[in-house]
């Protein structure tokens, strides 16, 4: 008798999403059962990890780290390896339902084999659409697989966008915290460190994901990305900065109506939806008090203290492997940032003076999409060190 159980597999469970998947499965035996596991290089947390959900398969994509997983993991019966070949072949394993949650571009061959399987993919890798949008929804189309949006704004308008009432929708609305430094002056932002630039007031998330709502460029990836989850023009996704986090994200249509998806600020709740799409599942999260709260305000974002709004936008307007460069150029100048090789401001400059030297080129297949991100990379190191 086979196992009704819903099969999981994480990529990139030791992260901040999915450590909180890790969280959901485990408090529902009766519904999962775990394929595989896959962490970057944290080698004790996954073992701790396998332990506890027996996986078939413990991955790590550092192979330094292979050793120590092995030694954790003896006599325990869980098959070990590590390397990006075995990343992709842990995507490859006959799960229902994938998290794609390694951060950066190292997330896109992985995710693009779990899409290639047909299976239900939950989306937490922003860079992935950015990186290569039109390329993987035609993989999502191609082989009838399921994509659903983790990240809390495109989880919020993937539940209240009537795709029978397409036509109808004005526009839709991403809401955005304005982040650590919203009421910063620039004289303020430029000497800001990364120890402040990742205590985010609303969210707990990893130093990457951090440094980018302090930038604001998670916004402008996340712009890229609704316009490919919900193939919507440019033109027709605002940006709103709600410092309260409760209402998530927000669709528009010609009625005057504007359905909004509410909730407490914690990232269990988008992905228990997605984890347990199409139906609900409970989810530890906090409950939404609303008159706890008493006051929500909105104001529109600020361009000049936050250009990564603009160079989004323009990059999704050029199209091609403008996009691609985007975000190469970001994951670059945040890792120097974040090691303290450069200024929070000298970010967006990088990934602005990256796109203005970077060629246009179109992306006809992955390994354009891997090569143009390559050179964007090396582009961006060489306007770092002239910065450090």
């Amino acid at each position: 008798m086979s196992d009704p159980r819903r099969a999981v597999t994480i990529l990139g469970s030791t992260g901040s999403i999915g450590r909180n998947t890790v969280e959901l499965i485990e408090a529902r035996p009766d519904l999962y059962r775990t394929e595989a596991l896959v962490a970057n290089c944290n080698a004790a947390l996954l073992a701790d990890q396998a332990r506890r959900l027996r996986p078939h398969l413990a991955v790590v994509a550092d192979e330094a780290a292979l050793p120590q997983l092995r030694e954790l993991l003896a006599g325990t019966g869980i098959r070990t390896a590590a390397g990006s070949a075995a990343v992709v072949d842990a995507a490859q394993l006959p799960a229902d339902w994938v998290m794609s949650a390694i951060v950066g571009a190292a997330g896109l061959a992985p995710t693009l084999a779990a899409l290639r399987r047909g299976c239900v993919v939950g989306l937490a890798n922003k860079e992935c659409l950015v990186c290569a949008g039109d390329l993987m929804m035609a993989e999502v189309a191609a082989h009838g697989a399921t994509l659903l949006p983790v990240d809390s704004e495109h989880s919020a308008i993937f539940q209240v966008f009537e795709d029978d009432q397409r036509a109808a929708i004005d526009k839709i609305v991403l809401t955005a915290s304005g982040g650590p430094f919203r009421q910063k002056t620039l004289e303020e932002m430029a000497a800001m460190t990364p120890a402040q630039a990742v205590a985010h007031p609303n969210w707990s998330m990893g130093a990457k994901i951090s440094v980018d709502s302090a930038s604001m460029m998670n916004k402008g990836l996340e712009l890229i990305e609704a316009h490919h989850l919900f193939a919507m023009g440019e033109d027709k996704i605002d940006i709103l900065v709600h410092p309260q986090s409760v209402i998530h994200s927000m669709v528009a249509y010609a009625d005057g109506s504007v359905l909004a998806q509410l909730g407490s600020p914690d990232m269990r709740t988008p992905i228990a939806y997605a984890l347990g799409w199409p139906r609900r599942i409970a989810s530890p999260a906090p409950k939404l008090d609303l008159a706890a709260i008493a006051t929500l305000t909105f104001e529109a974002p600020d361009p000049v203290r936050f250009p990564a709004l603009r160079l989004a936008r323009a990059a999704l307007q050029s199209g091609g492997a403008a996009p691609t460069v985007l975000n190469a150029a970001n994951e670059e100048a945040v890792a120097a940032f974040l090691a303290g090789r450069i200024g929070f401001l000298d970010i967006a400059r990088t990934v602005e003076k990256t796109l203005e030297t970077m060629p246009a080129a179109r992306l006809g297949c992955i390994d354009d999409v891997l090569a143009q991100d390559g050179l964007a990379r090396v582009r961006a190191r060489t306007l770092i060190d002239t910065l450090a």
